[in-house]
This record gives C-alpha cells, structure tokens and sequence, in this order.
C-alpha cells in the first residue's frame, strides 16, 4: 500500500480516490496508482455517484457520514476525500484487511 497516498490532517486524513460509476456492487476494487479504486452502483448524475461515494467511505471505515466530504473531484471520477476523527493507521489498516483478501 505504499502507493497510496494518505496525509494525515489536524482533524483526520485525506486521500485519493478513483470512483468507478455503475458497478455491480458497492466495493474497494484496487489500489490503482496513488489513488484506492472504489466501485459504486450509483450513476455519475445529479451527485448520486457522490452521495454513494461518502456513505460507502464512512460505512467502510466506521465513521458518521457527516465526517466525510469530497475536498476536489465532485465532477471528475478523480477525488481528494476528508475523513474527520480518524487516524492514518487506523485507514491504513481497515483498506489493508480488504485489499488483502482480494489479492
């Protein structure tokens, strides 16, 4: 996972992401460059792919959704996402345990 850029903030962390619009299902893909490839049903239109990018990222990582938001990125499948209240390690090891299953 070292690929992944992850930076921890004053209140959590931010990091990249490539969202994959109209999947099969809800679900980290990848890690895909520096960024975590996210798979979402939700379609890329009228912010629903967005909406379904920040309750899929705070169910993932055990957060409020509340805590989540798209920084840059809401019209481009490229995204900076802010999560509050969590720590880089803790980050580090929830998408390790998924990624690690997958491979």
């Amino acid at each position: 996972m070292s690929s992944w850029k992850i930076m921890e903030t004053n209140d959590g962390v931010q990091f990249k992401l490539k969202i994959q619009p109209r999947a099969s299902k809800n679900e980290v893909s990848c890690l895909q460059g520096d960024a975590l490839k996210v798979r979402l049903t939700a379609p890329p239109v009228d912010g629903a792919a967005n909406n379904a990018c920040i309750d899929f990222i705070a169910r993932l990582l055990g957060v409020p959704k509340k805590t989540v938001k798209i920084v840059s990125g809401h019209t481009n499948p490229h995204k900076m996402i802010e999560v509050e209240g969590i720590s880089k390690a803790d980050v580090l090891h929830i998408i390790g345990q998924i990624t690690s299953t997958k491979q």
